[in-house]
């Protein structure tokens, strides 16, 4: 018989937000919102005084000010935020080398192989959060169960600061009475899909024809059987054996709707240095460039092209990006722009045959050097001089090491 997983979900209570309150005493006990250093901006998090108020991650400033007048509004730290994350993972690995971060303020570890060395597992979770309490300040929740979708359930359950068991012999009795949305896995649309079958607890989704499921949703369908029972056999990948990442994008969302042609481009071209200056560092290529764009009402949409030769050269890439936009009739101004590359290849440390394409990449090289001691586009294309850079906000594919650990400021 198969060894019984223990499964930690370790979830950083209101980590930005906390952050902030410990650098600024000044700050803690109080109602505080984190918000971007763009003129047009939301609440990326906010402490739980804030939310005692009603204040909630992705209001808009304006809301969330009307919702608490006393409420005071942080420019994020980007870099901050993420060296306090590298840190806290730091502390994690000291447990267990099975480690996966899941975002910039949760990760899952798998603490089967450690109970001979600490103990129990609330044993090593009450280490771990003394260990983060004593160095940084920070609370955090954890979650502790047989698999990675009953440990983030858990740790779900008591916030802030708490320790939440869910025991092998107890999973039937969790999941019967439990609504199908508090499943990590279930938005919103699969949630309106599941209760036009009826279906609203995780009890109505185990016992539901699982051949219903399938043709419905194909494939997902007996994930979803599964998730109604509480079973996940997903392993906890620590971050060197995770499948290799598939895109390289950068999106902002601009401090005025635009209309204007010139200064579109101009965030374009600002996305696409970007974008190229990441995929250097980490040496991938892309042969697929995608341009995203959003108006004011929120519609959202994309559009792609293949390149007949993979690039990471940021002019190839917003040249591509224009001709794409030019694809378009824009209907509404634009609220949002994004830059993608993706089918992305790893290349070698070498300079490229041609002697056109070698001027390119050493130019190139020359300014990434300088960027990265000086800081972003202290070098630029003479286009950009004088313009703002984008607020830089964190993605929730953020990781400590690799192409998705973005230095933001």
């Amino acid at each position: 018989m198969a060894e019984q997983r223990i499964i930690l979900h370790i979830d950083m209570n209101a980590f930005f937000a906390s952050v902030e309150q410990q650098s600024n005493p000044a700050l803690q006990g109080k109602p505080v919102a984190v918000i971007g250093a763009a003129k047009r901006t939301i609440v990326t998090t906010c402490s739980y005084e804030a939310r005692a108020f009603g204040v909630k991650t992705g209001m808009n400033s304006w809301e969330a000010r009307q919702k608490c007048p006393e409420l005071i509004f942080v420019v994020g730290n980007n870099k901050k935020y993420s060296y306090t994350s590298k840190q806290i993972i730091g502390i994690m690995r000291e447990y267990t080398p099975l480690v996966e971060v899941f975002s910039i303020d949760e990760a899952f570890l798998d603490v089967t192989g450690s109970l001979s060395l600490f103990g129990t597992p609330e044993a090593i979770a009450g280490m771990i959060k003394e260990r983060i309490r004593e160095r940084f300040g920070l609370t955090c929740s954890v979650g502790i169960a047989p698999n990675k979708l009953l440990a983030k359930l858990a740790s779900d359950m008591q916030k802030p600061d708490g320790l939440t068991v869910i025991a092998p012999e107890r999973v039937a009795q969790v999941m019967e009475r439990l609504p199908i949305q508090q499943l990590c896995g279930i938005g919103a649309k699969t949630q309106q899909q599941l209760a036009a079958f009826g279906i609203r607890t995780c009890g109505e989704l185990a016992r539901f024809p699982v051949d219903i499921l399938k043709k419905k949703f194909g494939v997902t369908g007996e994930r979803l059987h599964y998730m109604g029972l509480g079973v996940d056999d997903a392993p906890v990948v620590p971050e060197e054996e995770a499948e290799e990442v598939k895109s390289v994008g950068h999106s902002t969302t601009l401090d005025a709707d635009l209309c204007q042609r010139s200064e579109i481009l101009a965030v374009l071209l600002q996305l696409s240095e970007m974008v190229g200056r990441r995929a250097r560092k980490y040496r991938v290529t892309g042969k697929t460039v995608t341009l995203t764009v959003r108006y004011p009402d929120f519609t959202t949409f994309s559009r792609q092209m293949s390149r007949s030769a993979p690039t990471n050269n940021s002019d190839e890439i917003y040249r591509d990006a224009v001709q794409l936009l030019d694809q378009l009739e824009l209907a509404q101004p634009v609220r949002l722009l994004g830059v993608r590359i993706t089918n992305l290849t790893h290349q070698a440390e070498q300079l490229p045959l041609f002697e056109s394409e070698r001027k390119k990449a050493l130019v190139a090289s020359a300014m990434d050097r300088v960027n990265n001691r000086f800081g972003d586009f202290s070098v630029t294309f003479g286009t950009l001089l004088g313009k703002e850079c984008g607020a830089k906000v964190i993605s929730p594919a953020w990781k400590p090491e690799g192409v998705r650990n973005v230095d933001a400021e």
